[in-house]
């Protein structure tokens, strides 16, 4: 399975045990969601190799304790501290209403309530502060930060964004 093809979980942090316990740090607003996972991906030397999981639990709040079926010692578990986990696009949660997966809105078409239509979503930058939507306007870019205050609705069907910014924001990349 190709990196493109999924979504990031996590990372794995430091061993729990020495019996090869390990935990990961998740990467989403509910843990809970990812404990009854059979298996998951962890990137190796820029693959994507599957580990089962024979058994996982949430370990203060946010980080997942897990234990690999193959992994039973501490010197594979050391080998594993600092990889990052992925799982299959598919496996992400179905969203509703205004909320989205920055991977889904891609070549969505943004609409100002002031300004008109904006452009194109290229892409999106996480990382700076403040996640910003990459817009394709005939070629020039446009960076509007990701807000809730900004984003009026999505339109999932038609693949279009309505977003309200500050006056002058759009026009500033077109000067």
């Amino acid at each position: 399975m190709r990196k493109e093809e999924c979504f990031f979980l996590g990372k794995i942090v430091k061993k729990y045990s020495f019996k090869g316990e390990l935990l990961a740090k998740l990467d989403t607003d509910s843990p809970e969601l990812y404990t009854k996972m059979e298996s998951v991906l962890v990137q190796q030397h820029q693959k994507l190799i599957p580990f089962f999981i024979e058994s996982s639990r949430l370990h203060k709040s946010r980080l997942l304790r897990i234990n690999f079926e193959n992994v039973k010692d501490e010197a594979t578990a050391d080998s594993l501290i600092g990889s990052e986990l992925y799982l299959p696009l598919e496996m992400l949660p179905k969203l509703t209403g205004d909320k989205f997966y920055y991977h889904e809105i891609i070549g969505f078409k943004v609409i100002d309530s002031a300004f008109g239509e904006v452009g194109i979503i290229t892409g999106v930058n996480d990382q700076t502060a403040q996640a910003l939507f990459e817009i394709d306007r005939q070629g020039k870019e446009i960076l509007i930060p990701i807000n809730d205050e900004f984003v009026q609705k999505l339109d999932r069907k038609n693949r279009v964004i309505y977003l309200t910014t500050p006056p002058g924001l759009i026009e500033i990349y077109l000067e």
